[in-house]
């Protein structure tokens, strides 16, 4: 469903410490346009694809030419997955603040950035072992049992 090329998985973790520095202001301030943009990040890697995405895209052209290459890739789908379950909680956070639901808003906004710290502070991408354990159990067709 969300196939891709392999990325250099320091990219994913740079956009988890952008993401999460972005998600813990929102949570400080209250400032609901900023998580409204942090969804369309969010949307973007997950719909358009990773490489247009904005943290990818910054980190291509600033952060990359500084570190060197790196013969390490990790599968885009998992990522890709991993972006959606964040847009969805970016989503509802932002739905939440802005018809002043503020603790849902900020209920789901905390539970985004819970999962944006671990991937940026211990390279723990919380939705990309979702997506292994969804495609762990969903049974597919076309092959042998």
């Amino acid at each position: 469903m969300f196939a891709g090329p392999a990325v250099d998985p320091r990219g994913p973790r740079f956009a988890a410490a952008v993401t999460t520095v972005v998600l813990a202001v929102v949570l400080v301030t209250g400032w609901w346009p900023l998580l409204a943009a942090q969804t369309v990040v969010f949307a973007i890697g997950a719909f358009v694809g990773l490489k247009p995405a904005p943290y990818s895209v910054l980190y291509r052209s600033l952060v990359a030419p500084r570190l060197g290459p790196t013969s390490e890739r990790e599968d885009a789908a998992p990522l890709r997955f991993a972006q959606t379950v964040g847009f969805v909680f970016a989503l509802v956070g932002t739905i939440g603040y802005a018809t002043d639901l503020i603790t849902l808003g900020a209920v789901a906004t905390a539970f985004a950035l819970f999962a944006a710290f671990l991937n940026a502070a211990f390279n723990f991408c919380l939705g990309c072992e979702v997506y292994l354990l969804v495609r762990r159990f969903t049974p597919r067709t076309g092959q042998p049992s």
